[in-house]
């Protein structure tokens, strides 16, 4: 019988010690696609700028002043686009990061709606973007603008669900 009490203590240890750590996520909009879908399972890493700082590519999952149907807080998964002292320009359907143009395979038809003129992201925030930018609402828009990164929940860094795509998150910067 104590041998059962024991390993009932250690598994209830051993989750705490993982919530502190890792957040799971279900998504739940499509402004991700065609890199994330509706109800893809993924895991976030809470600390993942404890010690360092985000890079151009990060997904990562946001806090927003957006509200769902039932009145909670929105969660966002969007990718990091821009970084503090970056200037921001979105013009005939083309991002440019302090004047030269961000190759972006990952998006979904390579092709970012909407115009930023000069945008300079300021100390302490990130300007982040979802994958398919015809339906995100995003860093572009007034709603969510420039993303303080005290919202920053942490950095997808694994999908464990749908299975046939189980695996870490590749950033496309990444050398």
């Amino acid at each position: 019988m104590k041998e059962w009490i024991k390993d009932i203590i250690i598994a209830i240890v051993i989750a705490l010690i993982v919530v502190q750590f890792i957040k799971p996520t279900i998504v739940k909009q499509s402004s991700m696609k065609p890199n994330f879908y509706e109800n893809d399972y993924l895991f976030v890493s809470k600390q993942s700028y404890t010690f360092g700082e985000p890079k151009r590519g990060d997904v990562v999952v946001v806090h927003s002043a957006l509200l769902r149907e039932n009145g909670d807080e929105k969660l966002l998964i969007k990718r990091v686009i821009g970084l503090p002292g970056d200037k921001i320009d979105i013009s005939d359907g083309k991002v440019y990061i302090n004047g030269e143009e961000l190759v972006e395979d990952y998006t979904k038809e390579g092709y970012t709606t909407g115009d930023v003129d000069g945008l300079v992201v300021p100390d302490g925030k990130v300007f982040c973007m979802g994958d398919n930018r015809r339906v995100s609402i995003d860093s572009r828009s007034p709603e969510v603008g420039c993303i303080d990164m005290d919202e920053v929940v942490g950095k997808v860094f694994l999908r464990l669900y749908p299975f046939n795509k189980i695996g870490f998150i590749k950033n496309p910067y990444a050398e």
